[in-house]
């Protein structure tokens, strides 16, 4: 049986483990969300070149309580969600989140309802560096 997870962590983030997590044989469908950082920002006035991310003490009690919230509007649900936090390059994953269910309604449903919860309500921000050497705080 699928277990899933939530947590924020300073670790890379793997696909795959999320993917794992959350499948199992009653699953027809899995649906990923992986935010990477990207060379650019509508904040930024040159190319980003990389991310501080920082948390929050509570960030990995509010991620765990936003998918116990998420699993109990979709009970059919098994999900997997990280955020990592500390220095990331452009490409490296920020956010990883699995979605599985019997169906994909449910699954896609599921995944929006958490990504976009926990990019609204996890007390986390960004310090984002530019080519030029200039940075900037996001989201505080």
């Amino acid at each position: 049986m699928a277990a899933g997870f939530a947590r924020v962590t300073q670790s890379p983030l793997d696909v795959g483990e999320h993917i794992s997590a959350v499948s199992d044989a009653t699953h027809g469908a899995v649906v990923t969300f992986i935010g990477q950082v990207r060379d650019h920002d509508p904040d930024a006035t040159g190319r980003v070149t990389g991310l501080d991310y920082s948390a929050h003490p509570d960030a990995g009690r509010r991620i765990s309580e936003i998918a116990d919230r998420v699993r109990g509007q979709h009970p059919l649900v098994v999900l997997a969600v990280s955020h990592r936090i500390g220095h990331l390059d452009v490409g490296d994953l920020a956010l990883v989140a699995a979605v599985a269910s019997a169906h994909r309604g449910d699954a896609f449903a599921a995944c929006e309802s958490l990504v976009e919860t926990v990019k609204a309500e996890v007390p986390i921000w960004k310090k984002q560096y530019e080519v030029d050497g200039t940075n900037s705080w996001v989201g505080l």
